[in-house]
C-alpha cells in the first residue's frame, strides 16, 4: 500500500477556524435522481459554508467520474472520492491524498475474486483510475456489461500474460443481488488484510458491487484524516448518507441521518430525513446546526 499526500492542506479561504464538518454522500443523497443538485440543497450548504462550517462529500465514484456528473460549481471545500483512496480540495483541484494498492497487493486480490469466478475491474491508480482492465468469468452479468459498455473507451481485457497490473486503486466485482452477501462474506474472509466494501449498483439498482481497497481506504477512515488535518474534534462531525457505503461514515461520526430513499435497516438505525428528492441533505444541515449550534432558519 502506499500513501502520497500533499504538502499542506489548507483551510477554505477566508475563512474561520472551522467550526465543524459536515459531510455527505453524493449518489441518491446530494444528487436527485433527476440528477441533479436541488437548489433547497445548494443553499444549505452555502448557509453552513457562512457557519465556518467544512463541506465534504464523500462519494464512490472516481474523480473523473464525479466531475462527469457536476454541471456547476457546488458549494462544497474538499471532495473525498473513491470510497477514500483520494481527497480533493474543491473547487481549486488539488489532490491532497491518494492511497493505492501494490502490485503484490493486486495481484494477491486478483488472484482471490478469479478464484471466486467473479466478473471484475482493477483500477489505476489515482488521478487516472477512471480506466481499468477486466476479467470476465460468467457469461451472464447485465450489471457487469453495463458498466463495461458505460466506461468501455477506458476499459481493456486484463491480459494475463502479461507481468502484473501494477499499482491499483481498487478493484470491483460485480454480483448479483442474490449472491452479493454470501460473496461478500467470502470475499472478506480471503482478504483480511483489505477493505472490502459493500456498494449497491448505481446502474441497476440491485446488483451488489464488491470494492476491494487498501486497509488505509474507507470513507470514515479518510474523513477522520481529513479532520485531522483541519483540527476538528470528532464531536462537530455530522454524515448524511443513502446506502451501504456509507455505513462506515455514518456509524463513525458523532452525528449521521439517512435520507428517505435509504434501505429499511439503515432507516432503522440512523435519525431520518427527506429523501434526495426533497431536500434531505437541507433538512439534516438545518437540523445539525439547530440542535448544536442553536443556528435558527
Amino acid at each position: 500500500m502506499k500513501i502520497s499526500h500533499a504538502h499542506s492542506i489548507s483551510h477554505p479561504a477566508g475563512a474561520d477556524p472551522p467550526r465543524g464538518l459536515f459531510i455527505m454522500d453524493f449518489d441518491g443523497t446530494l444528487l436527485g435522481s433527476d440528477r441533479t443538485v436541488a437548489r433547497v440543497d445548494l443553499n444549505a450548504l452555502e448557509k453552513i459554508g457562512r457557519q465556518a462550517v467544512v463541506r465534504v462529500i464523500a462519494t464512490g465514484r472516481s474523480l473523473y467520474v464525479f466531475n462527469t456528473a457536476v454541471t456547476e460549481v457546488l458549494p462544497v471545500d474538499f471532495v473525498i472520492f473513491s470510497m477514500g483512496a483520494g481527497v480533493l480540495q474543491y473547487p481549486v483541484g488539488k489532490i491532497v491524498r491518494s492511497v493505492s494498492l501494490d502490485p503484490n497487493e493486486v495481484m494477491q486480490a486478483y488472484s482471490v475474486l478469479k478464484a471466486c469466478g467473479l466478473d471484475f475491474m482493477v483500477h489505476r491508480r489515482i488521478p487516472e483510475n477512471h480506466w481499468f482492465s477486466y476479467h470476465r468469468s460468467t457469461s451472464h452479468n447485465p450489471d457487469f456489461e453495463r458498466r463495461l459498455s458505460r466506461y468501455k473507451r477506458f476499459a481493456a481485457p486484463f491480459t494475463e500474460a502479461s507481468d502484473g497490473f501494477g499499482p491499483a486503486s481498487q478493484l470491483l466485482a460485480v454480483v448479483s443481488h442474490r449472491d452479493g452477501k454470501d460473496m461478500l462474506e467470502k470475499v472478506r474472509g480471503l482478504l483480511p488484510d483489505f477493505n472490502v466494501i459493500q456498494s449497491t449498483s448505481p446502474l441497476d439498482g440491485k446488483s451488489t458491487w464488491i470494492e476491494v481497497f487498501p486497509a488505509a481506504v474507507s470513507k470514515s477512515l479518510t474523513a477522520a484524516w481529513l479532520a485531522e488535518k483541519l483540527d476538528i474534534a470528532k464531536s462537530e462531525i455530522v454524515s448524511v448518507g443513502n446506502d451501504y457505503n456509507d455505513l462506515d461514515l455514518l456509524e463513525w461520526a458523532a452525528e449521521s441521518y439517512v435520507v428517505d430513499n435509504a434501505p429499511a435497516d439503515l432507516k432503522n438505525r440512523f435519525a431520518r430525513v427527506a429523501s434526495n428528492d426533497h431536500g434531505g441533505v437541507a433538512e439534516a444541515a438545518k437540523r445539525w446546526l439547530t440542535e448544536r449550534y442553536k443556528v435558527k432558519g
